[in-house]
């Protein structure tokens, strides 16, 4: 059975199977194999193939590793973990986004200790003018979902409240290129903050704020699976939520 994904990689990237093979270092017959007959190869080949095509060992190959594997390398992409949002060091966020070269990603339902960063508006802006895209993704203030979420923090309409301000708060962001803002509906388990493959994941906790919630940070690995299932949520919001007028 052919590796579809592999040969949809190497099209999206205008790339040849002979192209790839002088990247990596083999014969352009045995990365037809690697395509045609779905061959796996040798790791050290998954890793270049991986890094030279931008995507994941896994997602080309998902049944190369075992699973004692996969989970030591997931367990890797975890950095530290903060036991309450508020305990995570100030410049810890601005630290993580002035790291980011090509991705920014925002997913909450407020984020309102960010809309009120003055700092923040300035290292965000500075990003998207470097050509780093900036994507937030803001709870709709009239959907159930940022209702039950204000229901279930016991401040009830105050969190429609908090998302219209932050909307009015990141006025001057919204018109600067390379930012976007979104509005979701759907029922968040966790906020995500996003530079390109670091991220800080900010639980949720019923009856609880999310200050109040641990967070982790998290960076990608070769082979682990935690970093991609947060990112891929995060497109997943993405391409059902309302672009911000």
């Amino acid at each position: 059975m052919p590796n579809e994904r592999l040969r949809a990689a190497l099209l999206e990237r205008g790339l040849t199977p002979a192209d790839l093979a002088e990247d990596v270092g083999v014969d352009a017959k045995t990365v037809e194999r690697w395509i045609g007959r779905d061959r796996t190869p040798y790791r050290r080949h998954r890793y270049d193939v991986a890094a030279r095509l931008g995507v994941d060992e896994t997602f080309l190959w998902p049944k190369a590793l075992s699973p004692e594997q996969t989970a030591e390398a997931s367990e890797s992409e975890i950095l530290t973990v903060h036991p309450h949002r508020w305990t995570v060091p100030r410049d810890a966020w601005k630290r993580l986004f002035e790291r980011a070269q090509e991705e920014i990603g925002v997913l909450v339902y407020s984020g309102f200790f960010l809309a009120e960063d003055g700092d923040m508006h300035r290292l965000l802006r500075q990003k998207a003018e470097a050509g780093v895209r900036v994507r937030f993704l803001l709870g709709d203030p009239d959907s159930p979902a940022v209702a039950q979420r204000g229901a279930d923090e016991g401040i009830d309409e105050a969190m429609a409240a908090k998302i219209r301000n932050v909307i009015v708060l990141y006025k001057e962001l919204r018109s600067v290129d390379n930012v976007e803002f979104r509005l979701h509906r759907t029922t968040l388990y966790n906020s995500i903050y996003r530079a390109d493959e670091q991220l800080l994941v900010n639980t949720h906790v019923y009856g609880a704020p999310a200050a109040n919630a641990p967070v982790f940070h998290l960076r990608h690995i070769a082979g682990g699976g935690m970093v991609s299932t947060y990112l891929e949520s995060f497109e997943r919001v993405w391409s059902e939520a309302t672009p911000l007028d």
